[in-house]
């Protein structure tokens, strides 16, 4: 095998080759769905994606004999520095055809960060927590859903053989969704359903900007403690609120909402949100990335009236100041319950997946696990002390 050389992403072709890649490493899998050519250009365009106003990245590509047998970035987040520690970097978007090119990118991605003052690398996340983190260790032979990655088994062993270690395992569960809720959950969700002061509404599409933004601030909130976290800006929540409006469905989207006081005419306040959405990778998967000449048009049409056997809960939240109490789980399971009827009714969905959770975040897996949710997918973050 002869050498590998890597070299910086400078031009458009570049960009597309770095984005190409991926059909010559996953076109013998049959689990693998392609992404959207489009959406994974804006995703590295620091001309569309706000994630690039607090945050500096550099792409790479390694070649050998002509032919691009790799890809990486490494990426340096403010954000990121203020919140999971001062000198950690991170790298992702990391594909490679054979352990050599994947130990030639790797190095590049450490040296780049060392240049940067970082001290610890962390990876794969690309491009940020929030986008798609960590390298799938298990489940390789079921599809992703929308937003979850898929990567090839060897990647873990050359990763690890480079000197990475667990950082933390992300799990995605999968449930069948349609028997009702029973057991302790029927009841809990009964008791919810008849306290006046619990409502629990669909998002109004009239009303969208306001809804997302109510949705992604509880977010931020719910979220703050978690291992990872990083906020969402006001330019990346109007941003993901606009990428995510064409697969919002109100029926699926809802936040329970609890009255601010005991006397009659009380007003409600947001206190909770579930957002699941049709999992649009069996939407896209014979577009083959390409969303033009005609791939668009296939596309809006079939999001008018989605029927897709599997939907995604991607976020969930409840609000901080009601962690570990009995409601907050309470609220939890009367949405996951009130999504369940619609997505099961109005829909035709059979399957759901909650993810991702972290592995130590008992009060989420719990939830998840009482209707008979199982783990179908784990992605590791590794990290290492440069």
């Amino acid at each position: 095998m002869s050498g590998v050389t890597i070299r910086p992403v400078v031009t458009k072709a570049d960009r597309k080759q770095f984005v190409n890649l991926a059909w010559d490493v996953y076109r013998d899998d049959p689990a693998w769905v392609p992404p959207l050519k489009d959406e994974v250009h804006g995703l590295i365009d620091p001309k569309k994606n706000p994630w690039f106003e607090h945050a500096r990245a550099m792409l790479w590509l390694a070649e050998r004999d002509g032919r691009v047998v790799g890809r990486i970035s490494a990426q340096v987040d403010q954000l990121v520095l203020e919140h999971m520690g001062a000198g950690t970097g991170q790298w992702g978007m990391f594909e490679a055809l054979d352990g050599e090119a994947a130990n030639a990118l790797i190095a590049t991605a450490e040296e780049w960060l060392r240049a940067q003052g970082m001290t610890r690398a962390m990876g794969p996340i690309s491009l940020s927590i929030w986008d798609e983190p960590g390298l799938l260790i298990s489940g390789f032979d079921q599809s992703p859903m929308i937003m979850m990655g898929h990567h090839r088994p060897a990647y873990q062993g050359w990763i690890e053989g480079t000197g990475y270690a667990k950082a933390k395992d992300l799990l995605t569960y999968e449930v069948d969704i349609r028997p009702e809720a029973q057991g302790v959950m029927a009841r809990l969700v009964a008791a919810g359903e008849k306290n006046p002061r619990i409502r629990i509404r669909a998002v109004d599409k009239s009303n969208f900007e306001r809804d997302s933004a109510i949705i992604l601030n509880l977010l931020n909130d719910a979220w703050s403690d978690n291992w990872g976290y990083v906020p969402l800006t006001p330019a990346e929540i109007a941003y993901a609120g606009k990428k995510l409006k064409p697969i919002i469905y109100p029926e699926l989207v809802r936040i329970a909402e609890l009255a601010t006081g005991s006397e009659p005419g009380a007003g409600f306040e947001p206190a909770a949100f579930m957002l699941t959405i049709p999992d649009v990778n069996e939407l896209t998967r014979d577009l083959n990335g390409e969303l033009f000449p005609f791939g668009f048009v296939k596309l809006l049409w079939r999001l008018r009236k989605p029927r897709t056997k599997r939907i995604r809960v991607p976020l969930m939240g409840v609000a901080k100041k009601l962690h570990g109490t009995r409601l907050a789980g309470q609220l939890a399971l009367m949405l996951i319950e009130h999504i369940r009827r619609d997505a099961v009714g109005k829909y035709e969905a059979t399957h759901g997946e909650f993810g991702w959770i972290l592995e130590d975040n008992q009060g989420m897996m719990s939830i998840a696990e009482l209707p008979g949710a199982t783990v179908n997918h784990t992605y590791r973050v590794y990290e290492k002390a440069l």
